[in-house]
């Protein structure tokens, strides 16, 4: 499986990033996807999740209303708004097989596949 994160930088509080994960390890609308964030010396957690038909996502309470994740052919992205010292993490997108058209997971032992993580550093 091939998925390939980027998007991650050092900015400071109150700015955007956008992350993007793209897929070439075929068709992309067969999975579901996810987003899941590991900060220094924490578990890692879950962020953003978005059902193999787009319709449905569901977000994370810490980041609702800030992030939001998409997804268009064999890209997911996340717009990442109004970025906190807290939203500093590795961020991983994930796949998820055999999914319904409109589910969407948000457990970490729910998706199978990872891509490499891309680093958000938001400064104070």
């Amino acid at each position: 499986v091939q998925l390939q994160a980027s998007g991650g930088g050092l900015v400071q509080a109150g700015a955007s990033l956008r992350l993007s994960c793209v897929y070439s390890g075929g068709t992309f609308e067969y999975y579901a996807l996810g987003w899941f964030r590991q900060a220094p010396g924490k578990e890692r957690e879950f962020v953003a999740a978005i059902s193999r038909s787009g319709r449905r996502i569901y977000t994370a309470d810490s980041v609702k209303g800030r992030f939001i994740i998409s997804r268009y052919r064999n890209t997911m992205t996340l717009q990442m708004n109004s970025l906190e010292p807290e939203d500093t993490a590795a961020y991983f997108c994930a796949l998820g097989r055999g999914a319904g058209w409109e589910e969407v997971r948000t457990k970490e032992s729910q998706y199978a596949d990872w891509g490499q993580g891309t680093l958000v550093t938001v400064s104070s």
